[in-house]
């Protein structure tokens, strides 16, 4: 069968590893009872969005993949036998961490996992504080469900990211993402900054004719400095098809599973009508390999 429930887990934080894993149980077996085949969860799930300070304490939260969380994943995959994706704060050695994606299998199994590539540096979201860049490229994992172009949160806002999942067979475009508003932002910016982020994805989805899930968090979380003025993370997370439409899509305010039924089968009939791979000038396109063009 070419049709896939896929669900997002749209949550806020509550407090702890333990506090949240058991509330991403919940909704996991919710998604698996609704029919699910595919279970996407958010950036950094097991906790507070912990990069609105710089405070090597936080490191602490880090730990090994394959560790205590992967397995309880893994675990909690079979149970409910369904392709998940997580996303991890690893410790890959003593002075050296990633923000990372990983991939269950049905079985439990951990097929791959993706280190989140670009690493953002703004007020409130200090990531190059704790993560080194990723170092294992663009390269989608083989699962019972599809084969999945994983990328992060701030990967989304680039093209080329999603370009090379596509040209690596990737079937299904999927970011965990914490983004929000900065609370001292007005109301138009706060629409401009979420249009722009829902508009760069069914960009993606566009342009290489894949459907794309992306999964937010929810929420205020102050800063446990009292320093900045915190994160109101905008939920909204949706799922397109290849065409960039909508197939469903979570309010902006509250926890919420996002189920959706996405067939796998439109991107051949989609790239059949709009060749984009077909009709890339694969020759003109050296300098983007510049960091600018200068002169």
């Amino acid at each position: 069968m070419t049709e896939l429930v896929v669900a997002l887990v749209q949550e806020r934080n509550h407090g702890d590893a333990d506090a949240n894993l058991a509330v991403i149980e919940q909704r996991v077996r919710e998604a698996a009872a609704a029919g699910a085949g595919l279970v996407v969860l958010q950036e950094l799930h097991n906790g507070p969005y912990f990069c609105q300070r710089e405070n090597v304490d936080e490191f602490d939260l880090a730990e090994p993949i394959p560790g205590p969380s992967t397995r309880r994943l893994g675990e909690l995959a079979a149970a409910c036998r369904v392709v998940l994706v997580g996303s991890l704060f690893e410790r890959r050695a003593p002075g050296l961490y990633h923000n990372t994606a990983v991939v269950f299998e049905r079985d439990g199994r951990l097929l791959g996992r993706y280190r989140k590539m670009h690493i953002p540096d703004d007020p409130g979201y200090y990531e190059k504080f704790y993560f080194t860049p990723g170092d294992l490229g663009f390269e989608p994992v083989d699962t019972s469900a599809g084969r999945l172009g994983v990328l992060v949160c701030w990967d989304q806002w680039y093209p080329e990211a999603a370009r090379l999942m596509a040209l690596a067979g990737a079937e299904l475009l999927i970011y965990p993402t914490a983004i929000g508003w900065d609370p001292g932002d007005d109301q138009a910016e706060h629409a401009r900054q979420r249009d722009a982020w829902i508009t760069v994805q069914r960009g993606h989805a566009v342009a290489n004719g894949l459907p794309v899930l992306s999964c937010n968090r929810v929420g205020f979380e102050a800063d446990p400095d009292g320093v900045g003025r915190g994160a109101r993370f905008w939920g909204s997370s949706f799922v397109t098809g290849p065409q960039g439409e909508f197939i469903a899509q979570a309010g902006t305010d509250d926890p919420e599973l996002l189920l959706a039924r996405v067939d796998r089968a439109r991107t051949d009939a989609v790239r059949r009508i709009w060749p984009f791979l077909r009709d890339r000038r694969i020759d003109a396109y050296g300098d983007l390999l510049k960091r600018y063009r200068d002169g």
